[in-house]
């Protein structure tokens, strides 16, 4: 019963992070289904939390990090890992993989009667499990935190707390590049176990226009870049929101400019 009280507190003091993990929950059903979906989220978070209580004991793979327990009885924890943190690798992830599959999907023109071009993106598996798609989404999956980390690390200024830190403050902002790293190892590994399994499973049967469902994935990964950005610029870490921005900046315009010619 306490671990269900925990539950509804962690809603109540984190509703954000729930509110990006129901856009994945809705967005991954509608992409891939409710049979995968499960096995994306079980699989990311899983890999995410024995990643994290692994790091906070050995500094494996993400370097040496503490979280300092400041929560403790304001939200569930599972050892010494908030629950919130390791759920969030999940939709992270998700959206991360939904920018490379509009990046990469390869597409098939076709001549309307109205003498227009459509471009319909080939959804089959071969193409959403390429060895591209999964490079370019570990990348994506640590590339987005090198926004959210820094700020995460300053969350004593905004609301979300000061929950963690580091020994040995890093580079970035006060972050180690070896955070990023374990970012990346925790990408690779659980596209590694989850794409098999999706080559396994029940073909799925694309809707006529796949892009519009991809949209909501992407919607995801930029709406917790804006979320983040925001709360940078707000506690008045200009530079670094700057930084941040103009590092994704690139990769919006190509995926732009891509996306607003499939038709």
């Amino acid at each position: 019963m306490e671990h269900v009280v925990l539950f509804f507190k962690t809603i109540v003091l984190r509703p954000y992070v729930f509110i990006f993990l129901a856009a994945f929950l809705f967005s991954a059903i509608k992409l891939i289904g409710w049979p995968r979906t499960w096995r994306f989220w079980l699989i990311s978070w899983a890999t995410a939390f024995i990643c994290e209580f692994s790091s906070t004991r050995t500094g494996i793979p993400f370097g040496w990090y503490f979280y300092n327990g400041s929560t403790i009885g304001q939200e569930l924890y599972f050892f010494d890992v908030p629950f919130m943190d390791s759920i969030s690798f999940s939709f992270l992830l998700f959206a991360a993989y939904c920018v490379a599959l509009g990046l990469l999907l390869p597409f098939n023109a076709t001549l309307r009667n109205d003498g227009s071009t459509h471009k319909p993106l080939r959804f089959e598996v071969a193409a959403r499990t390429s060895w591209s798609v999964y490079g370019l989404t570990v990348f994506l999956f640590a590339f987005i935190d090198m926004v959210i980390d820094p700020v995460a690390l300053r969350g004593d200024r905004w609301f979300l707390g000061k929950i963690y830190y580091y020994p040995d403050p890093g580079w970035h902002f006060g972050v180690p590049f070896a955070n990023y790293v374990g970012w990346a190892v925790v990408g690779l590994i659980s596209l590694a176990l989850y794409f098999p399994l999706d080559r396994r499973l029940i073909p799925i049967t694309p809707p006529p226009v796949i892009t519009q469902r991809l949209l909501l994935g992407i919607g995801l990964y930029y709406g917790v870049l804006v979320f983040n950005l925001g709360m940078t610029f707000w506690i008045g870490e200009t530079f670094m929101g700057i930084s941040g921005l103009l590092m994704h900046l690139p990769v919006l315009i190509i995926l732009t400019t891509r996306l607003s010619t499939l038709r």
